[in-house]
């Protein structure tokens, strides 16, 4: 299935993993100009690189996933209505001249992709309950704004919903991977999906952010779609069975 706003791959399932990944694409519809270089839409400030990849080969394994279908730079749908980041019009240095908006400009967009993504989310979950969302993000190993290295491999984020990161923290480092505890973000300021969908209905999530350059190219897609299969699989089987009530 798939809108303008959202893709739905596989088939949802209670009690079942789906992953959601906000940033999943780099699509701007037509009659959007960002006014930027088309090579920009290929960075991270565009998109989250590697992530449809590992989505695409988790549904092969047997989840579901819910991507969004439009750049991070024409509506990120991982932010609030009161948040100038929403639609920014400067992203880790570079000017978006398209995202210079007037009130009205900006709700049409809100109208038009943000709402309807999560009204829509909303209802895929009350439909069917997962027993986890997988929040999956990358993350660059440097900013163009700042010099300091990011040197995790992969970071887990929460707010106050613990359940799903405590399972998944030693379980990434017993693998052998750099893990960061709400690193290189906090999940307790960057984490709105989750917050909307997640918290306020006792939906055990995983917020993940692995490193970009890991997850560029095929092979290292396939390794991660592995392990974030096998993560859930050991987060699910760790978590109190009972399902919450989505009314």
């Amino acid at each position: 299935m798939e809108t303008e706003y959202h893709r739905l791959l596989g088939t949802p399932v209670s009690g079942g993993v789906l992953v959601v990944s906000d940033h999943a694409s780099n699509r701007v519809p037509d009659d959007i100009d960002l006014g930027i270089e088309d090579a920009l839409l290929d960075e991270h400030i565009a998109i989250d690189i590697g992530v449809a990849a590992i989505a695409e080969r988790m549904v092969e394994a047997g989840t579901a996933a819910w991507l969004g279908n439009v750049s991070r730079l024409v509506c990120d749908f991982n932010r609030t209505h009161d948040v100038p980041g929403m639609m920014p019009e400067i992203s880790d240095g570079y000017l978006i001249p398209g995202n210079v908006l007037t009130k009205e400009e900006r709700q049409a967009r809100v109208d038009r992709l943000f709402d309807p993504y999560h009204h829509a989310l909303a209802a895929q979950l009350r439909e069917t309950p997962p027993a986890l969302i997988l929040s999956l993000h990358s993350f660059t190993p440097g900013l163009a704004t700042c010099t300091k290295p990011r040197p995790w491999q992969v970071g887990v984020l929460y707010n106050q919903d613990e359940r799903a990161a405590r399972i998944a923290i030693p379980w990434l480092e017993a693998q052998g991977f750099v893990t960061g505890d709400q690193e290189p973000y906090s999940g307790k300021l960057l984490n709105a999906s989750m917050n909307r969908h997640a918290e306020p209905n006792g939906l055990p999530y995983l917020s993940i952010e692995i490193r970009q350059d890991l997850i560029a190219e095929e092979a290292g897609q396939a390794e991660w779609a592995d392990v974030m299969t096998r993560l859930c699989a050991a987060v699910v089987g760790q978590l109190p069975s009972s399902q919450p009530s989505l009314g």
